[in-house]
């Protein structure tokens, strides 16, 4: 007589699961350069690397908060007002999060300037509330966050460096001792969107392999 399986999965089966939660966030389905969202902060705050770390991490820390709350109260909100719910949940998180930085990080808080509290209207952050956190339990919901975020974070992260790289001959604020060479337009406009299509193309060339 053969033994009977467990019923339930394995403690390496979930944590995979949960693993390949986050990892689809960051790879997959990166919201900069696979789902092409919130183009108004990549493009707005990516002149350095520093400020491309600081947007990512601030919309992170506020997609992870967003997501659990979201999850936890979704059984109470009415349909009629889901969405005006959600956004009164994500305002009060950014609000938070603006009054940290303008206390402890007050230089970037400047630097960033409008772009914090528009972090309201981030279409990342109300897209994974009504696609992933209404629909899950709170433990899934802030590994999406998490994944989300990490890859919001590390695509901002990027394009700020090669923007400061090749637009003032930095990196994070450190002079490489040839800004004298570096064409100004990398940190304009158009140089973001020459930096952020390059970068676009390579992701996706490399993922698919």
């Amino acid at each position: 007589m053969t033994q009977q399986q467990p019923a339930g999965k394995s403690f390496g089966a979930v944590l995979r699961e949960k693993l390949l939660l986050v990892w689809r966030g960051v790879i997959r389905e990166n919201p900069t350069f696979v789902l092409v969202l919130g183009m108004c902060p990549t493009l707005g705050t990516t002149t350095s690397a520093v400020n491309g770390l600081g947007m990512g991490v601030a919309t992170m820390a506020v997609l992870i908060m967003s997501n659990m709350t979201i999850s936890m109260v979704k059984n109470v909100i009415p349909d009629k007002v889901r969405i005006p719910s959600f956004i009164v949940i994500i305002a009060s998180f950014v609000t938070v999060i603006q009054m940290l930085m303008q206390a402890y990080v007050p230089a970037l808080y400047a630097s960033l300037g409008v772009f914090i509290p528009l972090i309201v209207v981030n279409c990342i952050i109300l897209g994974r509330a009504e696609a992933f956190a209404s629909k899950n339990g709170i433990f899934d919901s802030a590994l999406d966050g998490v994944g989300i975020g990490l890859g919001f974070t590390l695509a901002l992260t990027a394009i700020g460096a090669v923007r400061e790289v090749l637009g003032s001959g930095a990196i994070f604020g450190y002079a490489l001792g040839c800004s004298e060479y570096m064409p100004l337009v990398f940190v304009l406009a158009p140089g973001g969107f020459l930096v952020l299509g390059f970068l676009m193309v390579l992701f996706n060339k490399t993922v698919k392999r």
